[in-house]
């Protein structure tokens, strides 16, 4: 099964998140598919999100589910 996730990236007490699409069995080795944009927390602006609404789209579309909060920042952005 496909999912769509946040994964950390940065440093400590600067965290940067990929959303990224990757298998529920290799989630633990960090091993990505596709990466479909980027969320940083500590920028507010509109530069600090970046989402492949296309991509995203299509992902959903071949059944991967997204996360609560991957869902939750795809409701914010109209993508689902």
């Amino acid at each position: 099964m496909l999912s769509i996730r946040l994964a950390r990236n940065g440093t400590k007490h600067k965290p940067f998140y990929q959303i990224v699409v990757s298998e529920n069995a290799q989630i633990p080795t960090s091993q990505s598919i596709e990466v479909l944009g980027y969320v940083n927390p500590k920028n507010d602006s509109p530069e600090g999100t970046k989402i492949d609404v296309e991509r995203a789209k299509i992902w959903i579309a071949k059944g991967a589910k997204p996360s609560e909060s991957v869902a939750e920042l795809f409701k914010r952005h109209s993508i689902i």
